[in-house]
This record gives C-alpha cells, sequence and structure tokens, in this order.
C-alpha cells in the first residue's frame, strides 16, 4: 500500500481546515490500508460494529436480509465516501446492515477507539466526522423521500443523472433493491429507456 491511498482522505478533511503534520502523522497511523475482494462482507447484521471505512477504490453496500430472507440493499458507497452501519456504530449498538464489498476494494478502515482517538486529538478531524455522519443521515433521508414521492422510473432516472457510476458498476439486483423495484421491473424500465 501507498501514501497515495491516503491522499484522497486528507484532501478531504483538509477542506474543513489545514491539517498540521501530526495531525496527518495521526491519521496515516490510525486508518488501516487493507484490499478485500469481491462479495466479502465486513461487518455483520445484528452484531456491534467495529469500524469504520473510507473507500479508495471500488464499491460497497450497506444491506439486511428481510423477513423472507430476501437482501434489501440501504446504501451503495463509490471511492471517496465512508460506509458503516453509522448509527450502530456511533452508538455501539447491534447493526441492522451488513457492511458489504460489492466489488474489489482497496479501503482505508479505523476502529471505533481510534476514532474516538482522532476526534480527541483533533478538532478538524471532530469536525469533519460530524460533517461526514450528517452527510449519511442525509443520503438516507433523500433516499426514503424518494422511495415516498417518486415512482420507481423517476428514481431511476435520478440515479441515472445523479450516480452514474453506481448504474455502470453494480450489479442490477442490488440497484433495484436500493431504489425499491423488482429487478424484473427495473430491467423493463431500463429497456424503455434506452429506446
Amino acid at each position: 500500500m501507498t501514501d497515495n491511498n491516503y491522499d484522497t482522505l486528507l484532501s478531504s478533511i483538509s477542506k474543513i481546515g489545514i491539517l498540521e503534520m501530526d495531525e496527518i502523522h495521526n491519521i496515516k497511523t490510525y486508518f488501516q490500508p487493507i484490499t478485500v475482494s469481491r462479495n466479502t462482507i465486513l461487518e455483520e447484521q445484528d452484531k456491534i460494529p467495529n469500524c469504520l471505512y473510507f473507500v479508495v477504490s471500488g464499491f460497497m453496500r450497506l444491506f439486511y436480509y428481510d423477513d423472507n430472507g430476501e437482501e434489501q440493499t440501504t446504501f451503495l458507497c463509490a471511492e471517496n465516501g465512508f460506509i458503516a452501519s453509522f448509527s450502530a456504530l456511533i452508538n455501539q449498538t447491534k447493526a441492522n446492515e451488513n457492511v458489504e464489498c460489492v466489488t474489489d476494494c482497496t479501503v482505508l478502515k479505523v476502529s471505533y477507539a481510534d476514532t474516538k482517538t482522532l476526534i480527541e486529538k483533533s478538532e478538524r478531524f471532530k469536525t469533519f466526522s460530524v460533517t461526514m455522519f450528517e452527510k449519511a443521515m442525509h443520503s438516507n433521508l433523500l433516499r426514503a423521500n424518494d422511495l415516498a414521492n417518486l415512482n420507481a422510473e423517476q428514481r431511476y432516472q435520478k440515479m441515472i443523472e445523479q450516480q452514474p457510476h453506481f448504474v455502470q458498476n453494480i450489479p442490477l439486483q442490488y440497484i433495484a433493491s436500493y431504489l425499491g423495484i423488482k429487478p424484473q421491473s427495473l430491467s423493463r424500465i431500463r429497456k424503455q429507456i434506452i429506446k
């Protein structure tokens, strides 16, 4: 793993304010780079989450098993994004979701304990953490709003326009689940759009 894996993360945090050398050192110390194969589950439903993940490359998702044993995708994440079962991680309670690599991924992972240490040591990282968690919560609100107010075709069209990288890299069944559409219906919508 090279220092390049940290560049995007450090750049994102620096938007809050220029990082001091000791802050950069601490971030590189606590965020551990790992490569993970596709379909690997990093955190499991019904267990207390251990880590927060920053995606350097690849695509990840949150999903849970519903009462019928079907997978329901609730969050999609691309490079330069953070993923975790956020509220469960913050509160150290059992997660409702699994954290999975959809593709082969390179990620920087930081434990819950080390996240707290970084927050204590750096006001900038603290501010950044709050902003990042707020963005995750806002993303969930937007998705809930779209599910309530847009029809299936509108939801898919919005994803094509705003997040084309998801449509191009994530399997159809996960996209369908995230958008609250049956895979067969999404196939039909895609054919209509392509015409």
